[in-house]
């Protein structure tokens, strides 16, 4: 009897061993990743050169290269792009800058122009650039920038429809070249629900931008999302005003 009890307790101790071993074997799988970093050459080399228009004409001498630095795909197929993008004036490069575009769409398209100038100004230190597909119903992202020599700074982020009837405009009060003070402000044409061609241009959201120590600072000057101006007019008068 007492070798079968011991025959049984090496058989027992062998097993919990065996059952240790296995335990500690086990290596969990590591996690997928729901986001995919692509290096820029294999989708995105092309360098997109964007003439800086004035008064609707592009120039030939000053311009922005946009470059692809990376873009990545989330889990929802969702596509940011990560761009640089330098400024030559005269053919010269001044500076550079980088954006990241959520959401981008292929086929999006750059533009660029000078603003706010007056009218004896050939070359405005605002430059304003729009990024987006070239249809109704897109959303585009704009940018309002003060280039200084070489310093660049954003004034201005936002984002529009194409096509909703929805801009921002802005307004340089003192009409100098190199303003301290600018302002803007949304406008929107909504027409009525029995006349296409009849409607109301509303005006809200202004904002005033004070340079102030080398730095541009925003200030909200009206209530937020509240109309403060409004005005009866056809579809025709609104578009030939802008």
């Amino acid at each position: 009897m007492k070798i079968q009890h011991l025959f049984f307790l090496a058989l027992l101790i062998s097993c919990q061993k065996e059952k240790t071993v296995t335990k500690k074997s086990v290596v969990s799988a590591p996690k997928k990743k729901t986001e995919i970093i692509v290096p820029a050459e294999n989708d995105f080399s092309k360098t997109d050169t964007i003439p800086i228009s004035e008064n609707g004409d592009p120039s030939e001498t000053d311009y922005i290269l946009a470059r692809v630095l990376s873009h990545k795909v989330d889990k929802d197929s969702i596509v940011t792009v990560k761009y640089q993008l330098d400024f030559y004036l005269n053919k010269i490069k001044t500076t550079s800058t980088e954006v990241s575009i959520e959401n981008y769409e292929k086929g999006s398209e750059w533009s660029a122009s000078f603003s706010l100038a007056p009218a004896a100004t050939k070359r405005s230190s605002f430059i304003e650039v729009d990024f987006g597909f070239p249809a109704c119903d897109y959303t585009h992202e704009n940018y309002l920038y003060y280039l200084n020599n070489n310093d660049l700074q954003v004034v201005y982020h936002w984002f529009r429809m194409s096509g909703s009837g929805i801009s921002i405009e802005f307004t340089n009060p003192s009409e100098k070249p190199n303003p301290d003070f600018i302002y803007c402000k949304t406008v929107m044409f909504e027409s009525d629900d029995d006349n296409d061609e009849m409607g109301t241009e509303t005006h809200s959201d202004s904002i005033g931008f004070q340079f102030k120590n080398n730095k541009w600072t925003k200030q909200l000057l009206s209530v937020e999302d509240k109309v403060y101006f409004k005005k009866r007019m056809s579809f025709n008068e609104f578009n030939a005003i802008k």
